[in-house]
């Protein structure tokens, strides 16, 4: 006798195809399980054509690479943190790496998934960073690519309208009905996943900067500008969806005696 999936159990059946583990283990204690539905290699063609066009509207308007110096600095705190890379994922080293600078006042930086890096001049400049301070950002950023975090939530979105367009079916609702449980998932359960995504960055990030030679102490001094800088105004783009200040200061703290030695080991 022939057996057919419902659309219920083949959304289950993908949920649990579809669980696996982006990078190994780490210091910091940094593995789950993830939901990754979509393929890491059109999420990274499709990065790299994002961070392409991205560089070349910067570069029409004379706002791509204009301080030499600065981008200097970015450049070689991401040259000793790309190796370390390595501990968390084996390919990660092999990545078409990219470091920008595009001059704005914005107080933001990423790394788009494959490992293109952009900072903005303001991030540097108006919070006088450190080379420390740069390098906790930017093992922060790049943890968000090596735990592929994108590829996470377009699957976990993905899963989500599977689930809704169901279960619209099952209980026969009409099409507002749907919009709005869309609407409170973006709402509610995106938000709480960003927020988690962004913890795990701290805490991988706050390694790579230590495996680089970089103080991981400097994670404390850099959320408390950006804290200062969020509450005077100032345009923390950074800081949008993330863990408060506070939370995220404590967390280093608590980590820092597990990273200070490995910061310490290439001080030697």
């Amino acid at each position: 006798m022939k057996t057919f999936l419902t659309p219920a159990l083949v959304a289950v059946t993908l949920l649990f195809t579809g669980c696996a583990s982006t990078t190994e283990g780490s210091t910091v204690g940094a593995s789950r399980s993830q939901l990754l539905l979509v393929s890491s290699a059109e999420l990274d063609q499709m990065a790299a054509q994002s961070y392409a066009k991205l560089k070349a509207e910067a570069s029409a308007k004379g706002t791509l690479n204009t301080n030499a110096a600065m981008l200097a600095r970015v450049r070689a705190v991401a040259a000793r943190i790309e190796p370390q890379t390595a501990v968390f994922r084996a390919d990660a080293p092999r990545w078409q790496w990219e470091v920008n600078l595009i001059t704005s006042d914005q107080l933001n930086a990423f790394c788009m998934p494959g490992g293109k890096i952009m900072f903005y001049t303001g991030l540097v400049s108006r919070l006088n960073l450190s080379d420390d301070e740069i390098a906790v950002v930017m093992g922060h950023e790049i943890a968000h690519a090596l735990r592929e975090h994108s590829r996470e939530q377009v699957s976990q979105a993905a899963a989500a309208q599977t689930a809704i367009g169901i279960g619209t079916q099952l209980l026969g609702l009409g099409g507002g009905t749907s919009q709005i449980t869309e609407a409170a998932y973006e709402a509610l359960v995106a938000t709480r996943f960003s927020r988690s995504h962004e913890s795990e960055a701290d805490r991988i990030g706050l390694e790579l900067t230590a495996r680089a030679g970089y103080n991981p102490q400097a994670g404390v001094s850099l959320w408390q500008k950006m804290a200062s800088a969020g509450s005077t105004g100032g345009g923390a783009d950074f800081l949008s969806s993330h863990p408060t200040d506070s939370s995220r200061v404590q967390q280093i703290q608590a980590l820092l005696p597990t990273v200070m030695p490995l910061y310490q080991a290439t001080r030697r």
